[in-house]
């Protein structure tokens, strides 16, 4: 699982590189995901604007991702394709997390992320 990551200010942005997350992938991308949020920051923003699937085992990859930040650490995501956003639509989990339409926005968005 191929992912870039930065720190701006105070938040740590990954940038999935790889197309799918889906059930062959899933565990690696937790398991990377939660190694590259090693990096102290208050915000994890994960831009997955090159994923253009997402299946279940992918959502749920990212919901325990979410869990395992905790409280304290925000999981953000940015980017989303229209097929990847409408998973997250159909499950409700839009609700549940803020999503931006590209990391910029994410970035730029600092007051609601405190």
């Amino acid at each position: 699982m191929q992912m870039k990551s930065s720190t701006v200010g105070d938040a740590l942005v990954v940038a999935v590189q790889d197309q799918r997350i889906d059930a062959a992938v899933a565990v690696r991308f937790k398991s990377r995901l939660m190694e590259l949020a090693e990096t102290p920051s208050e915000r994890v923003i994960l831009d997955l604007s090159n994923v253009d699937f997402l299946d279940s085992s992918g959502l749920g990859a990212v919901v325990g991702a979410m869990k395992q930040l905790g409280r304290a650490r925000r999981l953000d995501l940015a980017g989303m394709t229209p097929t990847v956003e409408k998973v997250f639509r159909i499950t409700r989990m839009d609700r549940i997390f803020r999503i931006y339409p590209s990391a910029e926005a994410a970035l730029e968005d600092v007051a609601d992320a405190t």
